[in-house]
């Protein structure tokens, strides 16, 4: 599939099915951003964070973080924070669409992934405080059966899959690996 079918898949997709939507409670309110590249094919694009950050230490994640009061949506968090880690102009994203909610439910946080390509060059520029780098994975590498496996853990008397995605030497799991899921299924189903 080519980035500009993928493009259109997703957004109509996403405008064509009801969004979950997670009332965030006592759950602190994030909001990430699913960058999606043309590096000869799709690719998603991940940060690494650093071993320095308070939550998630050297994980691999989408760029994003906690909805500030300042933010006027939760498009405009993930787009502020995917520019202070990875040095991604909000202008260079279009948007395409917001997946459903996900919880962590180690970190107690409700995320909200919003799907957007990238069709300018871009350069990144981790931050090095949070992000220790930025990881380009092609979408192909994601559907190979031989890279994704799925474990069954439980947490306060409830068992959930737990999904990991290998690549490159880097494992990507936990909630990012359920946000990759989602968005396949999605884009690969009937």
């Amino acid at each position: 599939m080519t980035l500009d079918e993928l493009v259109t898949r997703t957004r109509e997709r996403l405008a064509a099915r009801q969004r979950r939507v997670v009332d965030p409670g006592p759950l602190v309110r994030a909001a990430v951003l699913v960058p999606l590249v043309e590096r000869g094919g799709p690719h998603m694009v991940f940060a690494k964070r650093t071993d320095r950050v308070g939550t998630h230490r050297g994980q691999i994640a989408f760029p994003g973080g906690t909805v500030s009061a300042d933010d006027a949506s939760l498009l405009a968090a993930a787009l502020r924070e995917s520019e202070e880690e990875v040095g991604l102009s909000r202008t260079a994203v279009e948007a395409l669409g917001a997946l459903d909610d996900t919880e962590t439910f180690a970190t107690r946080f409700v995320i909200t992934p919003w799907v957007g390509v990238i069709r300018a060059p871009v350069v990144w520029r981790p931050d090095g405080e949070e992000i220790e780098k930025v990881i380009e994975v092609p979408l192909a590498a994601l559907l190979e059966p031989a890279n994704v496996r799925v474990e069954h853990w439980a947490r306060d008397g409830v068992v959930r899959p737990v999904y990991f995605y290998e690549y490159g030497g880097e494992r990507i799991w936990g909630a990012t690996a359920r946000i990759v899921k989602d968005y396949l299924d999605l884009v690969t189903g009937p």
